[in-house]
């Protein structure tokens, strides 16, 4: 047992664009039931999560407030879906991918500061990266139809994608 352990340790995936591993991780309760405490339904449950996600919250969010505010540490335990599940389900999911939109806006914050610290040779590195970053995401949400065939990333337009 402990050499298996030992061995999934060891071959941990690596960053794309960082010498590190990455071991750490959040651990789940290993009990899948509701707690006992919780007092919310599924109902109720849901109706939060639509009415955050027309305040314009991104499913992250949406789950920080109901663990800190609302005592729901899974939503998919209580309910028995995701957020993202249930905001598809509903027509209200984001139209990115929280994880592509996080790598846009992270593009445009460094081509904002390159606008101003042009010789910034470092950051137009870290831009290249990036940005290349965001095209295998999107090649990638391409093929699982997350995105449409011809949805492509421009520079030019990516500020008005994550305004």
């Amino acid at each position: 047992s402990t050499w298996l352990f030992l061995c999934n340790r060891k071959f941990k995936m690596g960053r794309m664009h960082a010498p590190g591993k990455g071991l750490s991780q959040s651990a789940l309760p290993y009990r899948r039931t509701v707690p006992t405490w919780l007092k919310l339904s599924p109902e109720e449950v849901k109706d939060q999560i639509y009415k955050l996600a027309k305040k314009g919250l991104r499913p992250s969010q949406i789950g920080v407030i109901l663990r800190d505010s609302h005592g729901v540490a899974q939503v998919k335990l209580v309910t028995g879906n995701k957020i993202l599940r249930i905001l598809k389900s509903k027509g209200l999911s984001p139209s990115l991918p929280e994880d592509l939109y996080h790598l846009i806006k992270k593009a445009v914050a460094i081509r904002k500061h390159l606008e101003k610290q042009r010789k910034d040779k470092d950051s137009k590195f870290r831009l290249i990266l990036v940005e290349s970053r965001i095209h295998r995401l999107a090649r990638y949400y391409k093929t699982k139809r997350v995105l449409p065939p011809n949805w492509k990333y421009e520079s030019s337009t990516a500020s008005a994608l994550v305004a």
